[in-house]
C-alpha cells in the first residue's frame, strides 16, 4: 500500500451498528499509532459508545480528540465526531431498533461530511439490513443509499483484493426474483462503471472484463435457459462496441475452478452469491466491498454485523484495516489520474506504455 504523508486524507468511519463488532473493530485498527501517518481519521459516532467497547478491549491504545464540527481536526491524532449525546443502551449481539437507529445516525452524518467535502473518503463499518429499515431510511444498504444520496446514474457492489475483482449485477435481490432483474441494457450500464472503475479507481488503462453466465453450463445454448443467448450476449457485444474490452458469458463453476479470474481485471456476476461465494473463499478474509461509480471514495470490510461474537473482543480487523489501505489507495489513484488527464503531457506518456503492455496480452480466454 502507498503511504501518503504528504497531503493525507482525511478519512470518516461509521460505526456500524452499535451492538455489532463495528466499534471493536475501530478500536482495534485505529489504535494503531501508526494509522495517523497514513490519514487523518476521523470517527462518527459518540465518545460513550466508544468508552463502552474500550472497556472489553484492556491492550487497546486508542486516543481521540472530540470535535464539534467536521473539517476542524487535529491531523496527528484521531477524531471523534459526537452525533448524538444522549446514552444509548447499547447490548451486544442483540438485533434490536436502536442498533439500527445510531447506525443511521453514524452514516447520515458522515455522509453528509463527504458530500460537502469536509472528509476525502468513507470507510463504513456493517449495518443490518433488517433494523434500519424506517420512514426515513428506505434502503436495502449502503450501495443503494450512497447512490440514492450523490444522485449517481449507476453504481456497482464491487468487491476487491489483491487476487481478483468481482462486480455485481444484482446485489440483495431474492434468487426467485434474479433472472427478472437481469437485462441487456442493466449490464451494459454496470460494464460502464466497472470498466471506468477500473482506469481511474485501480490505474489500469484497459481493462479486461470478464461476464458471467446466468445458468449452469453458460446455458448450454438454450438448453438449459435462454438468458445467456437472448440477453448476456448481445450486452457483451453492445459494451465492446462502446469501447469496453469484456469476454463471457462463462460459465461460473468452471471459471472460478480453471483460475480464469486471474486473466482478468474485473468480473462482473449476476447475483449476490455467484460472486460473493468464490470471493470470499479466494480472497482468504482480505477483501473490501468498494461503492465503484461514486464521485466520493467508500469502502467497507466484506462481512456483517457479527452478532455472535458481538462485545468478546475476538472479531478478526483484518478486512476493516484493509478496507482503510484501499480507500486511501483509491483517493489516491484518483487524484493521480485526474492530474495525469489535465497534463495531456503525461497522458501521452502513459498510454504508450500501457499499449506495449497490451500488445503482449495474449492468453485472454474466448
Amino acid at each position: 500500500m502507498s503511504a501518503p504523508f504528504e497531503n493525507k486524507p482525511v478519512i470518516g468511519f461509521t460505526c456500524g451498528d452499535v451492538n455489532g463488532i463495528g466499534i471493536e473493530l475501530l478500536i482495534k485498527t485505529l489504535s494503531d499509532s501508526r494509522m495517523p501517518d497514513l490519514c487523518t481519521p476521523v470517527i462518527f459516532a459518540n465518545n460513550k459508545v466508544i468508552n463502552f467497547y474500550r472497556k472489553s478491549l484492556p491492550e487497546n491504545n486508542l486516543n481521540f480528540t472530540t470535535i464539534k464540527e467536521t473539517g476542524r481536526y487535529n491531523n496527528k491524532q484521531l477524531n471523534l465526531f459526537n452525533c448524538w449525546e444522549e446514552d444509548v443502551n447499547i447490548t451486544p449481539g442483540i438485533l434490536n431498533e436502536i442498533g439500527g437507529k445510531y447506525a443511521i445516525k453514524s452514516l447520515t452524518a458522515a455522509v453528509e461530511a463527504l458530500k460537502d467535502g469536509k472528509i476525502s473518503g468513507l470507510v463504513t463499518a456493517p449495518i443490518h439490513k433488517k433494523n434500519i429499515q424506517s420512514a426515513d431510511f428506505n434502503f436495502t444498504g449502503h450501495t443503494p443509499y450512497l447512490k440514492s444520496v450523490f444522485g449517481a446514474a449507476d453504481v456497482a457492489m464491487f468487491m476487491i483484493a489483491e487476487n481478483m475483482r468481482v462486480a455485481l449485477l444484482t446485489e440483495h435481490v431474492a434468487v426467485k426474483d434474479i433472472a427478472q432483474h437481469i437485462s441487456r441494457e442493466k449490464i451494459v450500464s454496470k460494464l460502464h462503471v466497472i470498466n471506468n472503475s477500473l482506469k481511474r479507481d485501480f490505474g489500469i488503462n484497459k481493462p479486461r472484463i470478464a461476464v458471467l453466465a446466468l445458468n449452469p453450463h453458460a446455458g448450454d445454448e438454450g438448453l438449459i435457459g435462454k438468458e445467456e443467448e437472448e440477453i448476456i450476449k448481445p450486452a457483451v457485444k453492445d459494451a465492446k462496441q462502446r469501447d469496453v474490452f469484456c469476454f463471457g458469458p462463462y460459465s461460473a463453476d468452471a471459471f472460478f475452478a480453471r483460475g480464469q479470474h486471474e486473466k482478468f481485471d474485473g468480473v462482473l456476476a449476476l447475483y449476490h452469491d455467484q460472486g460473493l461465494i468464490p470471493f470470499k473463499s479466494l480472497s482468504i478474509g482480505e477483501g473490501v466491498n468498494y461503492t465503484a461509480g461514486l464521485p466520493a471514495v467508500r469502502t467497507s470490510p466484506d462481512h456483517g454485523v457479527a452478532f455472535d461474537i458481538a462485545g468478546k473482543g475476538i472479531a478478526d480487523e483484518t478486512s476493516f484495516r484493509e478496507a482503510i489501505y484501499r480507500c486511501i489507495d483509491i483517493i489516491n489513484t484518483r487524484r493521480e489520474y485526474d492530474e495525469q488527464y489535465k497534463n495531456p503531457l503525461k497522458k501521452m506518456s502513459s498510454t504508450v506504455v500501457a499499449n506495449s503492455i497490451d500488445q503482449k496480452i495474449s492468453d485472454i480466454p474466448e
